[in-house]
């Protein structure tokens, strides 16, 4: 009986899973966003975080634990550089799945992960967000619009603004 065993297998015996994981790694972290399917993409996240956190703490043992996962050097280097810098204040969550739709071929869930640090576009969004609104600020902020809307607005042509002699 299978209980308490809910891993994703894909398809794939361990050693094919661990080496597409690994590879699929290895890309995340050089690229910083790839486009797969949403299964794999789950499975990457499970197996991809673990080894972004040890890249925190830059010593020998977790950078040998990291490369025995990945068995790529500058990927591994890339990690414990520029990755560990931008994520150093973040507890976790250090990826995240955006989804696409389904492919035209066989119809499977698309999405694309990406570091969470690294998304420019994310970060403005998140920035102008940053207003605090209660829950009857609705009402209030209708009421303030329609107002406005209606107010005339004073024009105020530059030629007749007098000259500064």
């Amino acid at each position: 009986m299978r209980h308490n065993k809910k891993f994703n297998h894909l398809g794939r015996k361990k050693a094919h899973r661990d080496a597409m994981l690994a590879n699929m790694t290895i890309s995340l972290i050089m690229h910083k966003r790839i486009f797969t399917t949403l299964e794999k993409a789950k499975a990457l996240r499970m197996y991809a975080e673990p080894l972004i956190n040890r890249a925190k703490e830059d010593n020998t043992p977790n950078r040998r634990l990291v490369f025995s996962h990945l068995q790529n050097k500058f990927a591994v280097t890339e990690l414990f550089r520029e990755v560990a810098q931008k994520i150093a204040d973040r507890n976790g969550g250090y990826t995240r799945i955006i989804k696409t739709g389904n492919r035209l071929g066989d119809n499977a869930k698309t999405c694309f992960i990406e570091l969470v640090d690294y998304n420019e576009n994310m970060k403005k969004d998140s920035a102008a967000k940053k207003t605090t609104r209660t829950r009857r600020s609705r009402k209030s902020s209708a009421e303030k619009a329609a107002p406005a809307a209606e107010a005339p607005v004073a024009e105020t042509p530059a030629a007749e603004a007098p000259a500064a002699e």
